[in-house]
C-alpha cells in the first residue's frame, strides 16, 4: 500500500479560504469599530470608510495593519453577516441607517 502525496491543488484552495476568513474577520472588527464610535450611520458612508480604512491600512487610531484591496459588495457582505448575528441593526422606519 503506497500513499498518495497531498494534492497542491487542496492546499492552495485552503490557503485561500483561510486568507478570506482574515479578511472578514478584519472588514467585522472595521464596521464594528466605526459603528461603536458613529452609533448609527447610513450603510453607503459605512461602505466609504471601511474601503477607505482598507486603503490606507488603519483599524483604527494607532492601530495599523497591511492594507489590502476591499470592495463595497464585500463590505456590504460582512455589514449583512453582522445583521444576521444581531450584532447591527437597521434603523426603525430607515433601513438603510445602521446602528450598534
Amino acid at each position: 500500500l503506497r500513499l498518495l502525496p497531498q494534492q497542491r491543488y487542496l492546499r492552495t484552495e485552503r490557503a485561500e479560504v483561510s486568507a478570506l476568513e482574515r479578511k472578514r474577520n478584519v472588514l467585522c472588527c472595521l464596521i464594528t469599530r466605526i459603528l461603536k464610535v458613529e452609533k448609527q450611520l447610513h450603510v453607503d458612508n459605512v461602505v466609504f470608510r471601511v474601503i477607505d480604512a482598507c486603503q490606507k491600512g488603519e483599524l483604527g487610531p494607532g492601530v495599523h495593519f497591511l492594507s489590502f484591496c476591499c470592495h463595497s459588495v464585500d463590505v456590504l457582505s460582512c455589514v449583512l453577516h453582522l445583521l444576521n448575528q444581531g450584532y447591527l441593526r437597521r434603523q426603525e422606519g430607515r433601513p438603510q441607517v445602521l446602528e450598534y
